[in-house]
């Protein structure tokens, strides 16, 4: 992974919070990830393309659903800043929330 595209992939505020989001629940589709941060399918799918691009994220289709998650080679420390820091924001308390009840697909 180059530094620069993993800067990149992360210093949006989307970005993040779709990463942060996979970072502490594990596996999930794009239609919860849609419900979760209240955006467009295409605003999410292009987003994790970026984080998928930058190494940060893998998919995998079932059917006409993608599911993302955290690539294998994703350093535990960078999960542990995600998750120290932006895991206590509100943003990230909604998306949470929203994820946790979201029955899309």
């Amino acid at each position: 992974m180059q530094l620069a595209e993993f800067f990149k992939a992360l210093g949006e505020p989307v970005r993040l919070r779709l990463f942060s989001l996979i970072a502490t629940s594990g596996e999930q589709c794009v239609c919860h990830l849609t419900e979760a941060l209240e955006l467009p399918q295409s605003t999410i799918s292009r987003h994790l393309g970026v984080l998928r691009h930058a190494g940060l994220v893998y998919a995998r289709r079932d059917g006409k659903w993608m599911y993302y998650q955290l690539a294998d080679d994703v350093s535990p420390e960078l999960i542990a800043i995600v998750q120290q820091s932006y895991t206590s924001d509100a943003q990230f308390t909604l998306d949470t929330e929203r994820l946790s009840s979201s029955r899309n697909c």
